[in-house]
């Protein structure tokens, strides 16, 4: 089979995919160890039959619905590239909106101790720790095996992080530290909906699921934050698209401070900026 010949079938196979030819264009250059420029130069060029096989299995695990990022075991995120399997939430652009307003209220962070709470891949806690090698970066994650993805993301990308297994804010709690920067994408999908969201098929429940209204998670971690942030820190949470005003009064009530609600691309609700906490 011929470069022309596989993406050709792969039209066929990927036929309910959003993307079909950029899914099949991947899959493709991963089976055959290949560039774009090469897969467009060399359409005659024939597939080995190993190639073949690894290029059908993708293929199928696709039709079926399997994100690419697992297939490939990896996934971009702001200028990084992370690996990625089900015990982790694939990264997503939005999350990259968190990152940068992160990085814009800290432009020196010499002395700044960070937390990223709900860690996961480890996304957000490398990609500022690259940006600030100095400061000192807690990561934490209820789940052991997220920790272990994340901590391999952390030397791949070769920065020193401190993680910490425990439920939410909990572990800073428990070694008395106080964070001058606070960073979190925690579930905010409501039980009932994610039946019906192709992303629960795949990716993992515990990253998604946020309870009855979505804000169980975020509830809980700002009733701890007024323990674990230093006069004057930074909260930033991100959020389901219509979750703005309910956070607002979670900030209100739990925090004493008015939140900020930044929108994502598409104009939604996607970041509450708490800040600063903790002075009167």
């Amino acid at each position: 089979m011929t470069i022309r010949e596989a993406l050709q079938l792969a039209r066929q196979r990927l036929a309910n995919s959003d993307s079909p030819d950029l899914d099949a264009q991947i899959l493709l250059m991963r089976a055959l160890d290949i560039d774009r420029a090469f897969l467009f130069t060399h359409p005659e060029h024939k597939l080995m039959p190993a190639q073949l096989r690894e290029y059908q299995d993708g293929l199928a695990r696709r039709s079926a619905g399997e994100p690419i990022a697992y297939i490939l075991g990896s996934s971009g995120f702001y200028d990084i590239e992370l690996r990625v399997n089900p015990a982790v939430l694939i990264p997503r652009p939005e999350s990259e909106l968190l990152l940068e307003e992160a990085l814009r209220l800290s432009p020196d962070a010499a002395h700044t101790v960070v937390a990223d709470i709900g860690t996961g891949s480890g996304a957000l806690a490398i990609a500022y720790k690259r940006r600030h090698p100095q400061c000192a970066v807690y990561a934490t994650d209820i789940c052991a095996a997220a920790l272990v993805v994340a901590q391999e993301n952390a030397r791949q990308n070769n920065v020193s992080l401190r993680f910490l297994q425990g439920d939410l804010a909990q572990p800073l709690l428990e070694r008395g530290l106080q964070i001058d920067l606070l960073m979190a994408n925690l579930p905010y999908i409501a039980s009932d909906e994610l039946p019906q969201l192709a992303v629960a098929a795949y990716e993992p429940r515990l990253a998604l699921d946020g309870g009855a209204d979505g804000l169980d998670c975020i509830r809980a971690l700002l009733e701890q934050t007024p323990q674990i942030c230093s006069p004057g820190a930074h909260v930033l949470l991100e959020i389901g698209a219509g979750q703005g005003e309910a956070v607002k009064r979670l900030a209100r009530e739990h925090c004493a401070v008015e939140a900020d609600i930044l929108c994502d691309y598409a104009g939604f609700d996607r970041i509450a900026r708490l800040s600063p906490i903790g002075l009167k």
